[in-house]
């Protein structure tokens, strides 16, 4: 595991107008850089750089961060990759430490929980979208109280079928414990 201490200078080293401007073009507007953002098609460009702020936003995906979510995003990485490919960038020795047990139970728990948390909100978009009660009630609730279909989307937003184990028992039937 890469130790904080590195992790910090590393991201202390991005320059990260720079590191993007490796993959895009950027055009300097006042304060920040504007360009096409890589993530998505667009004919404006909305992908905006803050040097000051070093992170970038894209206005018309949503997606953003500091130098090292740009390069997992990109160069499609896990964190500790991006952060070895900043490193090298950088000429930054990286310095890594051995797991105990509980950081490696820890690490794992937290791992567990992403991957069902991520099933979840897949189950519950789908439950909204594919299931008569979902399309009746929670969809046409949102599209009532105003919710456009793309902020629907954006923010992941589902049903819960009627019947507090349902979710429960998907996922043990799908191999989730």
């Amino acid at each position: 595991m890469i130790d904080q201490v590195t992790i910090d200078r590393i991201i202390d080293a991005a320059d990260i107008v720079e590191v993007i401007e490796e993959f895009i073009s950027l055009k300097r507007r006042g304060a920040n850089f504007l360009g096409h953002c890589p993530f998505h098609n667009e004919k404006t460009p909305s992908f905006t750089v803050s040097p000051s702020k070093r992170i970038f936003k894209c206005f018309g995906c949503g997606k953003g961060g500091n130098a090292v979510h740009f390069i997992m995003e990109h160069e499609q990485l896990s964190y500790p990759e991006a952060l070895k490919y900043l490193a090298k960038k950088y000429n930054i020795e990286i310095e890594e430490k051995e797991l105990t047990e509980e950081e490696v139970q820890r690490n794992h728990d937290r791992e567990s929980m992403l991957i069902i948390s991520s099933y979840a909100q897949k189950y519950f978009s789908d439950q909204m979208y594919n299931s008569r009660d979902g399309k009746a009630i929670a969809h046409s609730y949102f599209i009532e109280r105003g919710f456009r279909e793309d902020i629907i989307q954006k923010f992941q937003l589902g049903y819960c079928p009627q019947g507090r184990d349902t979710f429960s028992k998907q996922a043990l039937s799908k191999g989730y414990k």
